[in-house]
């Protein structure tokens, strides 16, 4: 009777990821992968973006998996987490959180912060602890630790978009439909980069994307002030919700720090990176100057996010952050 009843009614994992983000996407298609492998095989598998807004509060109705994972995204110190995998070092909210991993005994929630990218740590532990490897992965692996680790030959690399990988991110960072980043998901399980980029489907998406791109690349362009190592500019009221992060070094090589702010419907962002190519060396850890201000992220890369309504805040608070990363005259 239990047999029948599980064929019936499949397992349900539920798997939060990193929405707009490539290894956010690359990180929840690695997991599937393994986990209905070598964890539950016909799994039935539902994928939920999150994404980094003011107060940064997990909207916890989302747990409702038989099994629910977070991929790329922080703690969320709920006993109905199954499985954790992140890398950023702002990976919890509260000392609280991090005491809850901390307690853990499971053997399912891992962090690696020195880990360039969350799919390359997914696949790395699913390989020593769980014996698990899937040779059909390793180029979306490389790929997300090139994207996600800034290891890219130049800024031109990245802003051209002449591979598969780099123009399949454009398509994941720009997409506002989840169920077609869902779709992309499960094209990563069984598809490779190039099959998936020659498609119809992400063809049909790729050439607006690719236009808006640099219509984008145009306007921060015409709105970027560089100074003292730090290049700013302000896309509020452009329509812009999301760029090409190597977009200011494409056009400021110079600089070695960027300050953006944007606003979308749910939040004014401000962003702020660091130049792998700059001439004078990144000296500030960004994740520890996001964290004062309720954001977080990376040493060369963080973000703030705020209201929708407080631009001026985010303005405000951008510019102490420009002040402070400036170089001296």
């Amino acid at each position: 009777m239990f047999c029948l009843l599980a064929e019936s009614f499949p397992m349900k994992l539920r798997i939060l990821y990193h929405g707009n983000c490539f290894d956010g996407v690359s990180s929840a298609a690695v997991f599937t992968k393994f986990y209905t492998t070598k964890v539950r095989p016909g799994a039935e598998v539902a994928y939920t973006p999150t994404m980094h807004q003011a107060g940064n509060a997990f909207d916890r109705s989302q747990f409702d998996g038989d099994e629910n994972a977070i991929v790329d995204f922080k703690y969320c110190a709920d006993d109905r987490l199954t499985w954790w995998f992140d890398h950023h070092q702002s990976a919890f909210l509260s000392h609280e959180d991090e005491a809850h991993f901390n307690a853990d005994t499971s053997g399912k929630k891992f962090l690696d912060t020195t880990s360039k990218s969350c799919a390359e740590f997914i696949a790395r532990v699913a390989k020593e602890k769980f014996d698990f490897e899937d040779e059909s992965l390793a180029e979306l692996v490389e790929w997300a630790h090139i994207i996600d680790g800034a290891l890219y030959e130049s800024p031109a690399q990245c802003v051209e978009l002449r591979s598969s990988a780099l123009r399949l991110m454009q398509v994941i960072e720009g997409e506002k439909d989840p169920a077609f980043v869902e779709k992309i998901i499960r094209m990563l399980t069984e598809r490779s980069l190039d099959e998936i980029v020659a498609s119809q489907e992400i063809q049909a998406k790729l050439e607006p994307i690719l236009e808006q791109h640099w219509k984008t690349a145009e306007i921060i362009k015409e709105r970027s002030v560089s100074e003292r190592g730090v290049v700013f500019f302000d896309l509020v009221g452009t329509g812009i919700e999301g760029y090409n992060k190597f977009i200011p070094y494409y056009y400021h090589p110079e600089v070695t720090y960027v300050v953006s702010v944007s606003q979308s419907s749910f939040r004014t962002k401000i962003s702020v990176g660091s130049n792998p190519w700059a001439p004078r060396p990144r000296v500030h850890n960004i994740a520890e100057i996001c964290e004062r201000y309720g954001g977080g992220g990376h040493a060369v890369v963080g973000a703030v996010s705020l209201r929708p309504e407080d631009v001026e805040l985010g303005r405000k608070y951008a510019r102490e952050v420009v002040e402070e990363l400036q170089f001296p005259d």
